[in-house]
């Protein structure tokens, strides 16, 4: 951290002399903030222009004329963030980052919906976010780079806020479009209750490659005396034909081939559903859930074309309380989870190809185990006003969380039946039984300094990390039997300026980050930890209207 502050240093101060000269005008004016307003920094309304740190938000308006059919559509128009759309819903996220692949770049990135992570810690998929609700929803806000105390594991390179609507006017909607797409969308409202849904038949533009997907989501509000209550239930299926790819130089340009399909066999079927409250009394919030996936679907992109089963079940609950003072706020409390996860890969057919190929991909089982994980995470922020505009905010949070794996099938790397493959052994190794566990902290410090009640500096320094994901740990190759992994750990430091006014939003950020204990797998095909990387930016938001 002390290297990176001194790094960023000159670039920091450059930064804040050019806003400060560009605002300075702007001091002198006190007019009334703008109604614009995020809920990821504390979980609870704040306007935008009071944020230490960044958030980039679209609200209803802009997800409505986006009418998004893919969330790419929608989370490309934030700063530093690309979402690449693979196949059907698939995609892969990039936020201050390169497209992340391949062993170590799952859970690099935080999916939440209401504030409360989609899937449980150690078990992410890199295509988690056809299973929220993103279509119907009332706001999406973006962090980019490490949360704050709020958020563990996988806020690493980025948190993406799913916020779902609580009342509406009732509307619906019928579209249609190329390739045989058709979509309904159409929304319930009661006095304190709703009820969305989305359901979507696209043919695809190439062959074989559709797919249907329907989505739920319901929920219903209580005020009693002293406290409120909210339950809301989300459900997302999806049945999808996947595309494989295309080879061969500009093959994209040659219209004999850049619609065909060269898997039509392959497929992806997942469904998912999240049950969970917000109970507020006072200065207190709970917020338990639960929540179940499943899903199946081909390798295609493997030789042997294995299938892969997964799914889990979890629950846990977020307690948080606050407290006001004249010069401080404070935000402290505990996130507790448990998890019930399963794999399993098989294959039905010989592999084909070279003879080792053929005989280090046998079929049958090649995995089948299952994880079952506990995570707890105290966590304090606080801020400090040292000032008419200056506020100081701190925050750190400690997180625990435990592996229990158990190990289905015969240890090693030998067929299910216990036969040895030739050339060294079977690819896919199964370590024996096991337990891990990690531990990490993750402080943030932030200073925000009001120019004037429509523009804003801030500068933080922060750190995120990400415990070593299950299937690195446990789905292991090349004779692997133990993978020896760390966290991975990413400290930011980044400053910006925010400018609001009447008909335009302004916001410009600089930041340095630097990643230590990225997961790879190496020349011999072991997992293992240890890569650094770094990331170095500027970013600019506009927006006029």
């Amino acid at each position: 951290m002390r290297q990176l502050l001194k790094d960023t240093t000159v670039r920091c101060v450059a930064l804040t002399a050019m806003a400060l000269l560009a605002a300075a005008p702007l001091v002198l004016a006190d007019t009334e903030l703008l109604n614009e307003v995020t809920v990821t920094s504390k979980r609870r309304a704040q306007p935008l222009i009071e944020t230490t740190g960044n958030v980039a938000v679209l609200d209803g308006s802009i997800i409505r004329s986006a009418a998004h059919q893919h969330v790419h559509e929608l989370l490309s128009r934030t700063p530093a963030t690309w979402i690449s759309r693979g196949s059907g819903q698939e995609s892969l996220p990039a936020v201050r980052s390169p497209v992340l692949t391949g062993a170590g770049s799952c859970g690099g990135f935080l999916i939440l919906e209401d504030s409360i992570p989609v899937r449980p810690s150690g078990f992410c998929n890199v295509n988690q976010l056809f299973e929220t609700v993103s279509e119907q929803a009332r706001q999406v806000e973006v962090i980019r780079g490490p949360g704050n105390a709020l958020y563990g594991s996988n806020a690493l390179h980025g948190t993406i806020n799913i916020l779902m609507p609580e009342t509406s006017n009732g509307n619906g909607a019928v579209e249609f479009g190329a390739n045989d797409f058709a979509r309904l969308r159409g929304t319930l409202s009661g006095s304190a209750g709703l009820l969305t849904l989305v359901y979507a038949d696209d043919g695809g533009f190439r062959d074989a490659a559709g797919y249907r997907q329907g989505k739920l989501h319901a929920g219903h509000s209580w005020d009693f005396a002293d406290s409120s209550l909210r339950l809301a239930f989300s459900a997302t299926d999806l049945d999808q034909e996947t595309a494989g790819f295309i080879v061969g130089e500009d093959s994209y340009r040659n219209p004999a081939i850049n619609r065909s399909n060269p898997n039509p066999e392959a497929f992806r079927r997942a469904n998912s559903q999240r049950l969970y409250g917000v109970w507020t009394r006072q200065n207190v919030e709970v917020r338990p859930y639960l929540r179940r996936s499943d899903m199946r679907f081909l390798q295609h992109f493997l030789p042997g074309q294995p299938l892969e089963e997964n799914g889990h079940v979890s629950a846990g609950v977020i307690l948080s309380t606050t407290s006001e003072r004249d010069e401080s706020s404070w935000q402290y409390g505990i996130d507790i989870e448990w998890a019930d996860v399963f794999l399993k890969q098989s294959q039905t057919g010989a592999t084909e190809g070279s003879a080792f190929l053929m005989e280090t991909r046998p079929a049958g089982k090649h995995y089948d185990y299952d994880v079952t994980s506990l995570a707890l995470s105290p966590w304090a922020q606080a801020e400090f006003r040292l000032g008419k505009r200056l506020t100081a905010s701190l925050g750190l949070r400690a997180e625990y969380v435990n592996y229990d794996y158990t190990n289905n099938m015969l240890t090693g790397n030998t067929r299910d039946d216990g036969s040895v493959c030739g050339f060294g052994g079977c690819l896919y190794t199964r370590p024996a039984d096991r337990d891990d566990n990690f531990t990490n902290f993750a402080p943030k410090l932030g200073l925000r300094f009001m120019i004037a009640a429509r523009s804003s500096l801030f500068v933080t320094a922060t750190r995120g990390f990400r415990a070593p994901q299950m299937t690195e740990l446990y789905r292991l190759q090349s004779g692997q039997t133990v993978a020896d992994l760390d966290s991975e750990r990413l400290d930011a430091l980044e400053a910006g300026w925010r400018l609001r006014r009447d008909e335009m939003k302004f916001e410009l950020a600089a930041f340095q980050m630097r990643k230590r204990g990225s997961v790879l797998r190496d020349a011999n095909g072991f997992n293992v930890s240890g890569a650094r990387s770094r990331h170095d930016g500027i970013e600019a938001a506009l927006g006029w209207q």
